[in-house]
């Protein structure tokens, strides 16, 4: 497990980097950059946490299904995180919002590097920030904002086979295409699938190329 570690730690940018100014970042517009918007407010500053516990069989990702009485994003699958507060770096957001939403205490996460940045259709910049935890721990999940909390094998969210690209027309009629990944009954897709599959590119389709 320390040499897996070591791997995708070797491969993130370090927590010092703007992530604004470290690399170009993905897009919901990854799939159909034809519909990506010419002009674009400013963007809002968000973070997420990729906590990869650390299990003898191999690293599982957590992640969350929002509430089903948030205003936006309801029931959809997520990873615990949100926006900065002013001052705060990624790192301590996506932190601090674990934490809120689901009862992680900051002290067990280990923290490696940030991955590539998303930006969202709903102008949010957001930086994955990777953290590595020992198994063990116990949670306490804010029902306010959090219906369930899960674990999703990381081998199963890096394997390729498993983003299915999926269509979709919004209520303007424009068809917009996404991936999408099945886990057991969850659908993870929008920003979390599109973050996954660019940390799948950061991690192993640039190892292969």
């Amino acid at each position: 497990m320390s040499d897996l570690r070591a791997w995708i730690s070797a491969r993130l940018d370090p927590l010092e980097v703007n992530p604004i100014e470290a690399r170009a970042a993905r897009s919901d517009f990854d799939l159909d950059p034809q519909h990506a918007p010419t002009a674009r407010p400013a963007l809002k500053p968000a973070a997420v946490l990729i906590g990869l516990v650390e299990h003898p069989e191999g690293p599982s990702v957590i992640l969350t299904r929002r509430s089903d009485t948030l205003r936006n994003h309801t029931g959809q699958v997520a990873l615990p995180g949100g926006r900065c507060d002013p001052g705060e770096t990624p790192w301590q957001t996506a932190l601090r919002e674990a934490h809120e939403e689901i009862g992680l205490d900051p002290a067990l996460v280990t923290l490696a590097g940030l991955s590539t940045p998303y930006r969202t259709g709903t102008d949010y910049h957001i930086t994955p920030v990777v953290g590595f935890i020992a198994p063990g721990f116990s949670l306490t999940v804010n029902p306010d904002e959090v219906a369930e909390v899960f674990e999703t094998p990381f081998k199963f969210l890096m394997d390729p086979l498993n983003h299915v690209q999926h269509e979709r027309e919004i209520p303007s009629g424009i068809t917009r295409r996404f991936y999408g990944m099945t886990w057991e009954d969850h659908f993870i897709w929008g920003a979390t699938a599109g973050i996954m599959r660019a940390l799948y590119d950061r991690l192993y389709a640039a190892a292969v190329a």
